[in-house]
């Protein structure tokens, strides 16, 4: 795979909110471990695979659980520059909404911390960027399917 700073073309990736018992699974971000960041389960979409596909995966491989997708939640689009405005990272990540069918969460080498959070307490709980919006998506699609 090519370098993720300084890339060619933006990186496409799918990350995946998953429900269970009306709480969102999070999970902290790689390198954040002493102050962590927290994300979506989620990653770079393999040539060949799907954004459904992708994100099931990445959940799996991520903290070892399954889910069955219900919706598309919504993108975010990360665009980091340098000092010199030369563009250092660029992904696009999109985002589905799901409910937890199997398995445990477990912390790994990709979520080093992880949480089931009620998505309407999400105070003091630092976030990457866009997905406070996202998570309201995604309870909106799961509280669609559960009706």
């Amino acid at each position: 795979m090519s370098s993720r700073l300084y890339p060619e073309r933006p990186f496409i990736g799918a990350s995946i909110a998953v429900f269970r018992e009306g709480k969102v699974l999070l999970a902290a971000r790689i390198g954040t471990e002493d102050a962590p960041i927290f994300s979506l389960p989620g990653g770079i979409v393999e040539v060949g695979e799907t954004l459904e596909e992708a994100a099931l995966r990445e959940l799996m491989e991520e903290v070892g659980i399954k889910a069955r997708i219900v919706g598309f939640a919504g993108h975010v689009e990360v665009i980091e520059r340098d000092a010199e405005g030369k563009v250092k990272r660029h992904f696009v990540v999109n985002a589905f909404s799901a409910h937890w069918t199997e398995g445990e969460a477990v912390t790994g080498p990709e979520a080093p911390h992880i949480r089931w959070v009620d998505p309407r307490e999400l105070g003091g709980i630092t976030m990457t960027k866009g997905l406070g919006s996202i998570l309201q998506r995604a309870a909106v699609l799961i509280a669609d399917t559960d009706q």
